[in-house]
């Protein structure tokens, strides 16, 4: 790529980009909830929710300066993250919980970036973040999911024009916002049944004495305000 290429680029990524109409800012919503409700949908577009999940508990590590170990992704939408340091205190605690959150706080950002007109550097920054994803991901069918993933995002990033890649944008972050909260739910109703014994929430219950129920209720509140303050936005944008 020519230097003016790139200046090109980073002009594009850091510059402004008109709003998309009204009509494709309510029909990505309702795509994004027809992705979200519908059990024979959720089971495969659950795993983007997962990538977020871990993710999130991912970075939080990283930040908390514990020792990342890796990312593993498996086909029935579950994962795991496993990073070494201190087993309590509030690094853990702060990992432990980053996970149920991060796909609604990724949403909530990704709407603050599209009320700004950043649509381009919301794009990118899905790319970069799939790919420090993808660095850390040990197993066969997370790596391959990470990778079409951010295949999808950068296609859409580089060759897309200006409406498919505000629909993709607008679509990517109604997604976010909606599927937050729905294995939130699920986790309930699966500790509701003895189904979930090491889930965060009661790991978080056993590091900080709070019973695991009130951590479900701290994930579900912050989805559902990432939902109400980051669909407003995006509405108003």
């Amino acid at each position: 790529m020519q230097a003016q290429s790139i200046s090109d680029v980073w002009q594009q990524v850091t510059g402004v980009q008109a709003a998309p109409p009204s009509w494709a800012v309510l029909t990505a919503g309702a795509i994004a909830l027809a992705a979200v409700l519908p059990t024979a949908v959720w089971r495969y577009t659950r795993n983007l929710v997962t990538i977020a999940h871990e993710g999130g508990h991912a970075l939080t590590a990283v930040l908390m300066r514990r020792r990342l170990h890796g990312i593993r992704l498996h086909s029935d939408t579950s994962g795991l993250t496993v990073s070494s340091g201190k087993p309590y205190g509030p690094g853990m605690v702060l990992t432990a919980a980053a996970g149920y959150i991060a796909p609604s706080l990724l949403g909530l950002g990704g709407a603050w970036l599209l009320t700004d007109g950043h649509l381009t550097a919301l794009l990118w920054a899905f790319v970069l973040l799939l790919l420090c994803v993808l660095i850390e991901v040990r197993n066969a069918y997370g790596a391959v999911t990470v990778l079409v993933t951010g295949a999808v995002c950068f296609a859409v990033s580089w060759f897309g024009s200006a409406l498919v890649q505000a629909f993709f944008g607008y679509l990517a972050v109604w997604f976010l916002l909606l599927a937050g909260m729905r294995p939130v739910v699920e986790l309930q109703r699966k500790r509701r049944r003895g189904g979930a014994p090491d889930s965060d929430a009661d790991q978080l219950g056993r590091l900080t004495k709070v019973p695991g129920v009130l951590w479900v209720t701290l994930f579900f509140a912050v989805s559902l305000v990432c939902l109400a303050t980051g669909g407003r936005w995006l509405l108003r944008a």
